[in-house]
């Protein structure tokens, strides 16, 4: 049996009550830009939301996108079996990438579920 991914690392959270299951353990960790829940569970899966009070509709896919690409690429240090969460803040609205993957790192360090961080995308 052959599953799609989108992403062939990780899977994503698409139902609001896998949203609801992460949000209820209230594990979290904040910082200016980001906020990130997290549960453990059997896979990797990431969660990206972008409130309404942020921007508007183009302003929060790009935000979602850059989340997403900063996880992507970051993953592969990330612990197995978690259900993450990633809440954007308005802060983070004028940032680029760079802002935003420091922000995301900070944020798994704290919550100790990265085992390496690369601190330079030497690509």
């Amino acid at each position: 049996m052959s599953i799609d991914m989108k992403y062939s690392n990780f899977e994503t959270l698409k139902k609001n009550s896998d949203f609801k299951k992460v949000y209820n353990k209230k594990i979290s960790y904040a910082n200016k830009y980001l906020v990130m829940y997290i549960l453990e569970n059997g896979t990797l899966r990431l969660g990206v939301s972008v409130s309404k009070k942020v921007g508007n509709s183009i302003v929060r896919h790009r935000l979602a996108r850059l989340i997403r690409e900063a996880f992507r690429l970051n993953n592969d240090n990330v612990k197995r079996g978690l259900d993450i969460v990633v809440v954007a803040r308005a802060g983070l609205k004028e940032k680029g990438y760079k802002e935003t993957e420091s922000a995301m790192l900070h944020l798994m360090k704290h919550l100790d579920i990265i085992t390496d961080p690369k601190e330079e995308n030497n690509d």
